[in-house]
């Protein structure tokens, strides 16, 4: 997660999973070319249920862990908007920007994610911009949000 840009006006955070994007896509090919390789020595069935574990299992853990996700604050028009993108479509949601009161980290296990804190309003509650938990520093990313909300 990152901060792609901040000045006065707006402030953009991202979180783009380019690493488990990637290492899916090698373990699906990485099952066809050894069902391939199978099927070639004339083993079909074999070959064939090789070719299907690793497109299944790979394509469940693509759909699952592999989400592009965003946080929008747009201090003009006073408004956040938290923007999902992943494989079965874009999913936004947006909240007034005075209701927001600040961003925590929230860590599980050696893994953490950013989320907005609503502490009034319809919104009331923990808004996380990723729904993925990842590693890395948070901290900072969360700081960026608080010294950008005028909190501290």
């Amino acid at each position: 997660m990152k901060v792609t840009e901040n000045t006065p006006d707006l402030l953009i955070v991202e979180y783009r999973p380019v690493w488990m994007s990637l290492g899916l896509i090698a373990f699906i090919l990485g099952f066809l070319v050894f069902g391939i390789a199978i099927l070639s020595e004339g083993d079909t069935l074999k070959g064939v249920t090789v070719i299907l574990l690793g497109v299944v299992c790979g394509g469940i853990g693509f759909g699952a862990f592999v989400r592009r996700a965003q946080a929008v604050f747009h201090r003009p028009e006073g408004w956040v908007e938290l923007r999902n993108k992943s494989i079965f479509g874009t999913k936004r949601v947006r909240h007034d920007l005075s209701e927001v009161s600040h961003a925590i980290v929230e860590e599980l296990s050696d893994t953490a994610r950013v989320t907005l804190v609503i502490d009034e309003g319809q919104s009331a509650g923990r808004h996380p911009i990723s729904q993925i938990y990842s590693s890395g520093d948070k901290k900072a990313v969360a700081e960026t949000i608080n010294d950008w909300l005028g909190v501290r």
